[in-house]
């Protein structure tokens, strides 16, 4: 990949990892993101965090413990961090303008969660003509009614394979050949 891409970090925040339900393979997410970073770093592709913030009393309540980005993919120094209100990262944020200042083309998407903010963003960024790659095993997500996490993740990638490309974490390379 060329330095038009970018790494995106989605809602990647401590209030995603609790003791009693975290999100599906919380260890083995972390893992697979925190490589991702660290081959976007050592080829100067940026690394771009979004952090979804809420309102007081509710789990991501900005600058309450389960609103910081979780310590295994902490933001380096000069790492871009957008904050949101809503599943849609570039909705009423500064995103679309920090890429365009960066003159990214390629976004690589990764984050929590899978059937809401990591989907949203991924049509969003398609939309606005952004060639996207999601990370197949590096979002996440939780069961809810008949399904389990893991089967929603899948259904999601066979969406997101519809007007996007997908990749296990281990094969997305950003250092050209």
């Amino acid at each position: 990949m060329k330095i038009d891409t970018a790494l995106l970090v989605i809602d990647v925040q401590a209030a995603m990892f609790p003791e009693t339900d975290p999100v599906y393979d919380a260890d083995g997410l972390l893992a697979r993101i925190s490589g991702l970073i660290a081959k976007a770093r050592a080829c100067h592709v940026p690394v771009i965090y979004v952090q979804h913030s809420e309102d007081e009393g509710e789990p991501l309540e900005t600058n309450s413990p389960g609103w910081y980005i979780h310590p295994a993919v902490e933001p380096a120094a000069g790492d871009l961090i957008i904050q949101k209100h809503t599943p849609d990262s570039f909705h009423e944020t500064n995103l679309q303008h920090e890429l365009a200042e960066l003159r990214i083309k390629k976004v690589v998407l990764t984050g929590i969660q899978t059937d809401m903010c990591v989907d949203a963003t991924c049509r969003r960024a398609g939309d606005l003509g952004f060639e996207v790659l999601v990370a197949e095993d590096a979002h996440s997500t939780w069961g809810q009614s008949n399904q389990s996490a893991s089967e929603i993740i899948e259904q999601y990638n066979e969406q997101f394979r519809s007007f996007a490309d997908t990749r296990e974490s281990s094969k997305i390379e950003f250092c050209s050949a």
